[in-house]
């Protein structure tokens, strides 16, 4: 039998990568804690740790069920949600980059908590989108994850592949390297506080999609707002009203560059941003006080990237 100081260290070497089985299944990251921390109760009350073979399987199995029975209990209460809903977001630095357990899984698990993904994965059944995470994007063997879902390994076969064929149908088709990104939501920041109408309409999308979360607690929008000249319209509207000089600041939200913004009466707002061929084609603002209890106001100006950074 292992130690408990040895169990709690190989515990904590796989927490990052529970807590984004969690999250990515979820959207939520107080849920995805709930579950990691559970998870941890759920070790220390097994017997003897020291026969689980697979200590990285074993929890990510936990985990998953765990999450799946969030999800559907987040289901339900989504149906009486006020607008749109949308995930809660990771909020970091500007350039942060996701911190894994190891190097050879940054693209993997960067992807798994992308915005534009779990807004895809929202339109999935709970059993689709377990099965999609936890066998194309984290690993775990069907066998596994029909465990985890309740279903035989034929089926979670096919949950994963009609779930693999709606992920891979919106994905985008050109998508852009982390400094273009970056350089995007820079002229993307810029127009919107120099009011300029006609560059702005140039960074988006023809058929860009604006979305807001609000929860019902704060003003949102009312649905989805479609095509690059309303979007712009809209968004230079808002921000003559909401945003007062020097409230914008250029973060990394899920892994890729994105806005945090300040309204006039301290009220925080998060940009993420889905590019494709060099435009912005999904915007998800999420003004949701409830998503954003983790998110701080960066007291520097983070907007002011390193032109070598931006340029790297």
């Amino acid at each position: 039998m292992p130690h408990d100081d040895d169990l709690a260290r190989a515990f904590e070497n796989e927490r990052p990568r529970l807590l984004r089985v969690a999250y990515s299944t979820t959207g939520s990251l107080a849920e995805a804690e709930d579950c990691v921390q559970e998870s941890w109760l759920r070790l220390r009350r097994v017997p003897d740790p020291g026969a689980i073979r697979d200590l990285r399987g074993w929890l990510t199995t936990v985990v998953g069920r765990l999450a799946l029975d969030a999800l559907g209990s987040a289901r339900s209460r989504r149906e009486r949600y006020v607008g749109t809903w949308l995930p809660e977001p990771l909020v970091e630095p500007a350039g942060a980059a996701a911190v894994v357990p190891d190097p050879a899984e940054q693209v993997t698990l960067d992807e798994s908590v992308s915005m534009a993904l779990l807004v895809v994965l929202d339109e999935l059944t709970p059993a689709q989108r377990t099965a999609f995470l936890l066998h194309d994007v984290f690993g775990l063997p069907f066998d596994q994850v029909a465990e985890v879902v309740g279903r035989t390994p034929a089926a979670v076969r096919q949950l994963a592949s009609r779930a693999r064929r709606h992920v891979e149908a919106s994905r985008p088709h050109a998508p852009a390297p982390r400094a273009e990104q970056r350089r995007l939501v820079h002229a993307f920041a810029a127009a919107c506080r120099e009011g300029d109408l006609e560059g702005l309409v140039r960074l988006l999308d023809p058929e860009v999609r604006w979305r807001g979360d609000g929860g019902g607690l704060v003003v949102s929008l009312p649905g989805v707002v479609r095509g690059a000249e309303q979007v712009a319209r809209g968004l230079i509207s808002f921000g003559r009203g909401q945003m007062p000089p020097g409230a914008m600041r250029v973060v990394t939200v899920n892994g890729a560059a994105g806005l945090l913004l300040y309204g006039p009466e301290g009220e925080v707002s998060v940009a993420a941003f889905t590019v494709d061929g060099g435009r912005i084609t999904a915007i998800d603002v999420q003004r949701n006080p409830e998503k954003l209890t983790s998110v701080r106001f960066p007291e520097t100006d983070t907007d002011a990237d390193t032109d070598a950074e931006t340029e790297a």
